[in-house]
């Protein structure tokens, strides 16, 4: 960027930072986006790197300051000019409707209705000044809520700066879509940890962390729906407001539609009742709000709801079902997890005879057991969950279900680790944990041996091909015909596959291993320090504490994985096979002996390689001391460019950047030019 002046670095930021917010809007809040995800990272890392030579003209309204980095020390509170009032609910339509007919009667005429749908999440207010986004607060208990500002800056869905300058509050619900429930739970049960009973309490927990990067990643979203003081945008309606705040940038939600029949709000009701299941996200009923704003001034509000509006609660679509076993599973990481197997009921359109339990202390508090009646819904339209048991349809010889002590597969006791609530099988000889062992030393961010999922990995254990990740080296072209399926090609595809991953850099190894809490990242910043295995292995967990952003927990685990005798026979397996132990990349001690043409340099690979894959371009320019990266910017010193290269070329054509094509790229690597 020193070719950059800092006029002309103001002029693009700006722009960058147009285009990049109506991307975000086409595609946050319209559901409707223009350009490929490439494009936009493309923009976004070019506006990092102008921001990062002129970090004074920075904004708090730049895209780059959504991302999440600061610990908060705590949440100030935050006192409501307006009290945020919620719902009254009604549960059948014979109250919903004896409210529209107390409504008609008050205001003396027949009304009108906003019928929207009821978010199940947490209600948010933003405040706005002269556009700009910069307050933002939970509801609390209407009065007092909680200053949530810089974790509503990570939501994508809320704009940091409005297309018109004004001065406006405005509130809303904030939610968690159900594909980022599903995927947050998953995560959650993977690592010992509670998981969350449904979106609306995920939203919430979300909200509320300290580590605003924690919030940015859990993939909130908004919908706005109420404006304070609308009168003072010449606004008559609820339908108006809607529409202004579209037009201000806002995210809304379409579904609303504007009735006054008694068979239009039941059409509504019914409609969504059906189509819930296949919205990206959680409702829980439907909302009629007076249309006519002066209706609300003209019945007001009680001290809690506003007489203008009503929540209809949608009954919950649950069925009866009963528990007849209770299934024990065993994960990579060694957790157990328990599983009910019901008598299967269709729920949301779907045929249902599992659920997990999740692990001992809920199946306790649920107090679940053999040939219970019990009633089963799906936690945000998605995971099935026995919600209670049926008491009163519990048979009389019932007992407590007994907590296992013994691992399901190998027979080895169990544990509980530190303050989880996971029961774990850590003895590393059990056949459960090493089959899933075996699926994630292969898999794509560790030794990457393409072609051995799952069903393979049953396989080599039925036939007692394999034991551990060191017996996939001893496999032979004979072994690989045993297995169902396999033939001449992909016997040999195969061994090719667990042949290259002898060379993978070290860190991939680490990884794969699956030692506790060593998740890719810590990997790869322990190799590039230590630089070979056998200096990790001699390592004390101090030499391990001194590395920036690792703490004593990876420290100490290390320091027990490494130390087992168990563990010890397996390195000196891999060492026998060939496995290479050494880090490749750059690490922090031969950082300045980098030389060469691809040393320092910022690189782009684009299009096809015939003689290798991108991902074995990209180790080996690592290896080399590049950085590689995904998109072209000024800051680009390199593109190598494959056949059928696209747009990346196209741009560094404009820019000028050095490009090479496949042979030059291997002329360099040979040393050949």
């Amino acid at each position: 960027m020193k070719d950059v002046t800092q006029q002309t670095a103001a002029k693009r930021i700006l722009l960058l930072r147009k285009e990049l917010d109506r991307w975000r809007q086409q595609y946050y809040v319209e559901d409707q986006p223009t350009v490929e995800d490439h494009v936009y990272d493309q923009a976004y890392h070019e506006l990092i790197d102008l921001e990062t030579a002129y970090p004074e003209l920075i904004t708090d309204d730049s895209p780059t300051q959504r991302v999440g980095g600061p610990i908060l020390s705590g949440f100030e509170k935050k006192t409501h000019e307006t009290p945020m009032l919620s719902l009254g609910d009604v549960f059948s339509k014979e109250e919903l409707f004896a409210f529209d007919q107390r409504l008609e009667k008050t205001v003396g005429q027949k009304q009108s209705y906003s019928c929207e749908l009821k978010i199940d999440g947490l209600a948010i207010s933003l405040i706005y000044k002269d556009g700009r986004f910069v307050e933002g607060s939970t509801r609390g208990n209407g009065v007092v809520g909680e200053n949530i500002t810089e974790n509503l800056k990570t939501i994508k869905a809320i704009p940091l700066r409005l297309k018109k300058a004004v001065s406006v509050e405005v509130r809303g619900e904030c939610y968690m879509p159900k594909k980022a429930f599903a995927e947050l739970n998953k995560k959650r049960e993977a690592k010992g940890k509670p998981v969350f009973a449904n979106p609306r309490n995920a939203a919430a927990g979300s909200l509320r962390q300290l580590d605003t990067r924690i919030t940015a990643s859990r993939q909130l979203s908004t919908f706005i729906y109420y404006l304070m003081e609308p009168q003072r945008y010449g606004l008559s309606t609820q339908t108006q407001v809607l529409k202004q705040l579209s037009e201000w940038g806002f995210k809304i939600n379409k579904e609303s539609q504007n009735v006054s029949q008694k068979d239009e709000i039941e059409r509504f009701i019914e409609k969504y009742q059906k189509k819930r299941t296949q919205l990206s996200y959680d409702i829980d009923g439907i909302v009629l709000k007076a249309d006519d704003l002066k209706v609300h001034q003209l019945v007001g509000n009680t001290v809690k709801v506003p007489r203008w509006a009503i929540a209809y609660k949608f009954p919950p679509d649950e069925q009866e079902t009963i528990v007849r076993q209770i299934l024990w599973t065993v994960g990579r990481t060694g957790i157990v997890t328990p599983t009910a197997i019901m008598d299967p009921v269709r729920l949301a359109g779907t045929k249902v005879a599992r659920a997990s339990l999740h692990n001992p202390d809920y199946l306790k508090q649920k107090d679940i057991r053999l040939l219970d009646t019990v009633k089963l819904h799906k936690a945000g339209d998605i995971i099935p969950e026995i919600s209670e048991v049926v008491l009163e349809k519990r048979p009389a010889e019932s007992e407590i279900y007994p907590i296992p002590e013994t691992c399901p597969i190998c027979k080895a006791g169990l544990v509980h680790l530190d303050e989880e609530v996971a029961l774990r099988c850590i003895n590393p000889k059990c056949p459960a944990l090493l089959k899933e062992s075996l699926v994630h030393f292969a898999s794509r961010n560790a030794m990457e041996i393409t072609g051995l999922g799952p069903r393979v990995v049953e396989q080599l254990f039925d036939k007692q091909l394999v034991k551990d990740v060191s017996s996939l080296y001893r496999l032979s072209f004979e072994d690989l015909l045993k297995l169902d399926k396999f033939k001449d090609k992909s016997a040999h595809n195969l061994l090719t596959a667990i042949d290259r991953s002898r060379h993978n850099s070290v860190e991939r190894l680490v990884f794969g291993l699956g030692i506790r809490h060593v998740g890719a990242k810590a990997a790869k910043l322990l190799m590039a320090h230590f630089e070979s295995l056998d200096n990790l292995i001699a390592a004390s967990s101090s030499d391990i504490f001194k590395i920036s952003s690792l703490g004593e927990v990876i420290g100490q685990s290390l320091i027990t994985y490494f130390s087992r005798q168990e563990v010890k026979d397996l390195i000196t397996e891999l060492r026998q096979a060939g496995v290479n132990f050494k880090y490749l990349g750059v690490s922090e001690r031969n950082v300045e002996k980098q030389t060469g043409f691809f040393a320092d340099k910022k690189i782009v690979l684009t299009g096809t390689l015939e003689k290798m894959t991108r991902n074995e371009a990209r180790k080996w320019l690592e290896a080399h001391g590049a950085d590689v990266t995904g998109s072209v910017s000024k800051n680009t010193d390199c593109v190598i460019a494959g056949s059928e290269a696209g747009s990346k070329l196209t741009k560094a054509q404009k820019l000028g950047i050095t490009i090479l094509n496949e042979q030059q790229f291997r002329d360099q690597m040979e040393g050949k030019n």
